[in-house]
């Protein structure tokens, strides 16, 4: 079996802690942050970039300040499971902008999706015109978020 785990040293760590945090940092502040010289600095960010440790580099929006008031879980179940039919699903559904996640999880249902709208009635519209017209969802389970206390994309790292 492959090892999906990447060998991160204490370096590496350190970078990353701080690029979760600000992502927006030059070379020569993250360097001085991390106590290695630019050049180094740079040829392990590229390396972790390379390697795909780091995915990409994002700007995160508030969503409330963007118009974007509504934010829900939604719960489907498929009513196949064959590969074609699955794959057939899920192309429609990451395909959608306002997915933001998708995951397929254990359970009373297949899949978890977090979507954010505008207002209630966008939700209920991308619901009522998106997803249950779509062959193949057996049924779904809204949850309407009312208040939301942590929202990171921070990863905890250890230093072995």
């Amino acid at each position: 079996m492959v090892n999906l785990v990447y060998d991160l040293d204490a370096s590496d760590i350190a970078i990353l802690r701080v690029l979760q945090n600000e992502g927006r940092i030059s070379n020569v502040d993250l360097a001085n942050r991390v106590n290695l010289s630019p050049p180094a600095t740079l040829t392990r960010l590229k390396r972790l970039e390379k390697d795909g440790v780091i995915e990409r580099f994002v700007a995160v929006l508030d969503r409330h300040r963007t118009g974007h008031d509504t934010l829900s879980f939604i719960q489907l179940s498929l009513s196949l499971h064959q590969h074609q039919h699955i794959n057939n699903v899920l192309e429609q559904i990451v395909a959608m902008p306002e997915v933001l996640e998708c995951h397929n999880v254990t359970g009373e249902y297949d899949y978890l999706l977090k979507v954010v709208l505008k207002n209630t009635q966008a939700l209920e519209a991308f619901i009522s015109q998106k997803l249950i017209p779509m062959p193949g969802i057996a049924r779904l389970h809204t949850s309407l978020v009312l208040k939301e206390y942590k929202a990171s994309m921070v990863l905890e790292l250890e230093d072995d």
